[in-house]
């Protein structure tokens, strides 16, 4: 896609710096959740949520972020339709990528996040979590939840270093 900053798998893999951690993110209307990788990148933790303002305090509270935790990449969840079509969504995420690259060198990823939420929820409905307590953690979980596939991923193609 013309102007896309954002690298294919493998570009993103040969593009961050060793022994750094990846962030992921799950961008939503109000908040933004982040998980964190840990340096060997196997195991993903949700971190924190982000209440979006305006995308430049969003960036730069994001960047701090990354700066002060090691972080080499970015991967960003792609809400995709469950058929695989782009809706208004990820014409946001899209935006927010094209926005945010002038703002870093911190190379950027999509990673499909169909479901994400849908899966965390059920996890939080089984564990018999509030629905206040699931409000204040599912945003950051389904960041975990995208960054462990990609993890997950890499560990299945070898690339996990």
């Amino acid at each position: 896609m013309a102007n896309d900053p954002t690298l294919s798998l493998e570009d993103f893999i040969a593009a961050v710096p060793d022994r750094t951690r990846l962030i992921g993110l799950d961008l939503g209307t109000k908040t933004i959740g982040l998980a964190l990788s840990d340096l060997g990148r196997g195991i993903a933790s949700p971190m924190e949520t982000i209440r979006r303002k305006k995308f430049t305090l969003d960036a730069e509270q994001l960047l701090k972020i990354c700066s002060e935790q090691g972080v080499g990449g970015l991967v960003l969840g792609l809400p995709l339709n469950m058929d695989g079509t782009e809706g208004p969504r990820v014409q946001a995420t899209r935006a927010f990528t094209r926005n945010l690259a002038p703002k870093t060198d911190l190379p950027m990823t999509f990673w499909d996040e169909r479901l994400s939420t849908a899966a965390v929820t059920r996890t939080l409905l089984e564990a018999d979590s509030s629905r206040a307590k699931r409000a204040e953690v599912v945003d950051k979980m389904a960041a975990a939840f995208i960054l462990q596939g990609f993890l997950d991923r890499l560990g299945f193609m070898g690339l996990d270093t």
